[in-house]
């Protein structure tokens, strides 16, 4: 069973490696030394991973959920170390408030970014992204648009 986590934990990590530009296929291309310096960790955690010898330690988990901008209930989840009912995903905001109808109260980018588990050293880059596609542009304090 542990085989199993194993084997489908290392290849939902490689399709994050790959995704997010690391070159982790060619043992001179450096991808895996960029992934372990990203992350913080040892590169004979992330060769040990991915080679499916051995899952990694909280500490690198936390590690590389941070540098491939992932909740690291989603890697633990994913890892078989929790479960979800372990780790219960956030509240979802009430019924009213997705709808965003008159009379109902909209989410703040500071919510969305919490629910869509945007880690926190990322989080002014992604308010700053998103705030010119909401209705009225960014939210400037004190300032007008124009």
């Amino acid at each position: 069973m542990a085989r199993n986590f194993l084997e489908e934990f290392a290849a939902w990590m490689e399709d994050l490696m790959r995704s997010r530009g690391y070159d982790i296929d060619h043992p001179r291309g450096g991808g895996r030394s960029r992934v372990a310096d990203d992350a913080g960790v040892h590169r004979a955690a992330v060769t040990r991973l991915l080679q499916r010898q051995s899952m990694p330690d909280l500490a690198t988990m936390r590690g590389l959920a941070r540098a491939l901008g992932v909740p690291v209930r989603d890697v633990l989840i994913r890892s078989g170390k929790l479960t979800e009912d372990d780790l219960p995903a956030p509240a979802a905001p009430a019924a009213p408030a997705r709808r965003g109808r008159a009379g109902t109260r909209s989410i703040t980018l500071e919510e969305a970014a919490e629910l869509l588990g945007v880690p926190e050293d990322r989080r002014a880059l992604f308010l700053q992204v998103a705030a010119p596609f909401l209705p009225g542009g960014p939210d400037k304090p004190g300032k007008g648009r124009g």
